[in-house]
């Protein structure tokens, strides 16, 4: 089953990478860019097609993939005739929605995969079915049996257990009145809450049955869109977090530090988590599907932030380039001048290839760390 989770991990990952680019062509085309290429991975051509200008294909590295727009500094030549296409010379909005819309697909991806979980796979949570009765507790005193479900709490139908079961905590108590359904009949039960010192807080005395749990349409992506937005700002406190880690990363890969599951991990760790939490006996089929979409979803929405640093040559670097040139315009207009020509990103290739030599370094070290001490989530 492990080896399934990371063949699964891995195919979601080049899916995530094609969709990702395709977000960069739909919106290329959309505004008349000239896109030549979309290849999967890297290095030599495997296979490919050509539709209309473009080439669709698979190269041999499975590291990645790329969608080429022409055009995308002032030095490259274009087509005679095609001058106006190329990237350079697209206006800034079209420029940030081209080069934004890789990590848009990243955040769509993350919250239709929350959505699934919510709307169709469910999750495990606790039902108003009852499974035991503690001795000597107020359920027990009033009659509360295995097996029976509680339909309502003082007139109030349980809809969300998590959520109505609070007026038991609530009640300083008070008695409740309680609707119980009872094998094919309903009865009416009154019991109240004892105060219980080691919890401090009101109990009944019963424990729920765990159940899958699914939401509809309206509610699953109220819930998704506020799983998506927790999800975005843990992965902003880690991106900033992410200068920190690295020492520590270093001491757990060449030291003898134990790997922290909140650390860093590269493609090759969250490969292995995936095979872990697919191959989990402590977790039940709708929860190892659950958990290796959530890691998955997570992926891709620190992947979106990540991308959309502005440094060189991630997406984010492009982006800032954009709208240096455009507040570099908006300073020419106020001093009643001409547009300045657009920043050369050839210029800045030395901040290219230090910094993709950074995170070229990264990548070894988080490889390594992944082999030889690699991330134990204990599914």
């Amino acid at each position: 089953m492990e080896i399934i989770g990371i063949i699964g991990f891995a195919i979601a990952l080049l899916l995530s990478v094609m969709i990702h680019e395709f977000g960069h062509y739909l919106t290329a085309k959309k505004f008349g860019m000239k896109v030549t290429e979309f290849f999967l991975g890297f290095g030599t051509r495997i296979w490919s097609f050509t539709k209309g200008e473009t080439e669709f294909g698979i190269k041999a590295i499975p590291a990645g993939g790329y969608c080429r727009i022409e055009g995308m500094s002032p030095r490259d030549e274009m087509p005679r005739g095609e001058e106006s296409r190329a990237f350079f010379t697209a206006s800034s909005t079209k420029k940030l929605i081209v080069l934004g819309a890789g990590s848009f697909a990243h955040f769509l991806i993350g919250f239709l995969l929350i959505f699934i979980i919510f709307f169709a796979i469910g999750y495990s949570a606790l039902t108003p079915k009852i499974e035991q009765i503690t001795p000597n507790s107020a359920a027990s005193a009033a009659g509360f049996i295995p097996g029976d479900e509680i339909l309502a709490i003082n007139g109030k139908e349980v809809t969300d257990w998590s959520k109505d079961a609070q007026a038991i905590g609530q009640s300083q108590g008070r008695e409740l009145t309680f609707l119980i359904e009872r094998g094919t009949s309903q009865i009416t039960i009154k019991a109240s809450p004892r105060y219980l010192e080691e919890q401090e807080r009101y109990i009944l005395g019963i424990i729920n049955e765990i159940g899958t749990k699914r939401e509809g349409f309206f509610a699953a992506t109220a819930n998704s869109a506020r799983a998506t937005t927790t999800l975005i700002r843990e992965s902003v406190k880690a991106l900033f977090s992410l200068p920190t880690k690295v020492p520590e990363l270093l001491r757990q890969t060449f030291g003898s530090d134990e790997r922290d599951p909140e650390g860093l991990v590269g493609i090759v760790g969250a490969a292995r988590v995936s095979g872990d939490v697919v191959g989990s006996e402590k977790l039940n089929s709708t929860e190892r599907l659950g958990t290796f979409l959530i890691i998955v979803a997570s992926l891709n929405i620190f992947v979106g932030l990540f991308n959309l640093l502005p440094i060189l040559p991630l997406d984010g670097g492009h982006m800032a380039v954009a709208i240096v040139d455009e507040f570099r315009a908006l300073l020419a207009r106020l001093r009643g001048r001409p547009r300045p020509a657009g920043i050369d990103v050839n210029v800045l290739t030395p901040i290219t290839l230090g910094v993709f030599g950074l995170l070229a370094v990264l990548t070894v070290i988080l490889l390594i760390a992944d082999i030889i001490n690699p991330i134990s989530l204990n599914f």
